[in-house]
């Protein structure tokens, strides 16, 4: 596993960090969460995401559970707020950002967490009250650092001119070979600001994994299946031409000597502003073949090919 530093901040992270956003938010997948956060843990992934929202608690409270006598200086911890816990609870302001970061604590079982991040902006609450309800959850000693996710690009630049607060020094966006949109403006700017990318969906929920077949039924119990997913799946991934186009993939990541999904994590790691790339897991055979995209560099002119077959298809 290869370390690379968060943004600004003194954090070392893996390149190949664990989400628990799907596959920690049910009890009945309770024991295999905990075992894929050991194997994670015994591979060198050392940097552990998560949200309040996720199974409103449950995917904190497994996490914690998992990571219950694991010496704190081992991993680095990230959990997010924003979107609603209960009918009143939702958003950015003072009073839910101290709510909640106590909340998470608790269910994480620790005293602080080394990153906090807003899940979404949120345009009912002034930007400054959040940014110093943010700074005081840091001088409070509950959070080392603060984040984003899928911010929009002049609240970035807002937040940051904002004097005496503390600044971002992570963003999580969707990025991956079929959703490229953060190359445009929201890396640039992070890269002038000392801010580091920790990508989300870098398997495109799981098509970069060539799994999906033109012509062929949905594999069973897939994610694309799953209707509660559907508004985080791009209707064009599913058409024939796009299909095929991943299915074409397959040659180069031969070629570079890795699987389909491995070749898929090293696009985004090549990146030198992505700080890490989140995977989920339902088994811990899947960390093993993923964590071997780590520290591959990825030939320049295989990535270009690969963007050149995407595109065609786009």
């Amino acid at each position: 596993m290869n370390y690379r530093r968060l943004g600004s901040s003194d954090l070392m992270v893996s390149e190949i960090a664990f989400g628990s956003w799907l596959t920690f938010s049910s009890w009945t997948r309770r024991r295999n969460a905990i075992a894929c956060v050991h194997r994670a843990l015994d591979r060198g992934i050392t940097l552990f995401d998560t949200a309040n929202v996720y199974g409103l608690g449950k995917a904190e409270k497994v996490l914690g559970a998992a990571l219950h006598g694991v010496p704190r200086d081992r991993y680095v911890l990230a959990t997010k707020l924003f979107f609603p816990m209960s009918d009143i609870d939702r958003g950015l302001s003072c009073a839910q950002v101290h709510k909640q970061i106590n909340a998470s604590l608790e269910r994480l079982q620790v005293s602080y967490v080394d990153l906090y991040q807003c899940h979404r902006y949120d345009d009912r609450t002034p930007l400054e009250e959040t940014m110093r309800a943010l700074t005081e959850v840091v001088q409070a000693g509950k959070a080392r650092y603060i984040g984003f996710s899928e911010w929009p690009v002049d609240r970035i630049e807002a937040a940051l001119a904002i004097p005496g607060v503390e600044k971002f020094v992570s963003s999580q966006p969707q990025y991956s070979l079929l959703h490229r949109q953060p190359e445009r403006e929201l890396l640039p700017l992070c890269e002038r600001s000392g801010i580091s990318q920790i990508v989300w969906s870098p398997l495109a929920q799981g098509f970069l994994t060539g799994k999906y077949v033109p012509g062929a039924p949905l594999p069973p119990n897939c994610r694309a299946g799953d209707l509660s997913l559907k508004g985080f799946i791009s209707t064009d991934w599913f058409k024939p031409k796009m299909l095929k186009a991943i299915q074409d993939l397959k040659p180069l990541a031969a070629e570079a000597g890795l699987t389909l999904a491995q070749f898929a994590l090293a696009w985004v790691l090549r990146q030198p502003n992505v700080a890490a790339a989140i995977i989920g897991a339902s088994r811990p055979e899947q960390i093993d073949e993923n964590v071997v995209a780590s520290g591959h560099a990825l030939p320049a002119e295989l990535a270009r090919r690969a963007e050149a077959i995407i595109d065609a298809a786009s």
